[in-house]
């Protein structure tokens, strides 16, 4: 897989945990602890992102 592809899967799988947290936030029945795994599963995902956009900015680019 290459570099940007990789980038690309990481940054939809961002979006779509994004989305999740956006939906959990709004249904006031979803508690404190599914809250937080996603905001650290979204997290470690943009924190990838930036790895890989920091170790291979030729590739990105």
């Amino acid at each position: 897989m290459s570099i940007q592809s990789h980038l690309a899967e990481l940054e939809r799988k961002h979006q779509t945990l994004e989305t999740e947290l956006a939906d959990a936030i709004a249904h006031p029945s979803t508690d404190d602890l599914t809250i937080a795994e996603l905001k650290r599963r979204k997290l470690q995902v943009k924190d990838e992102i930036e790895r890989l956009r920091h170790d291979a900015p030729a590739s990105v680019h």
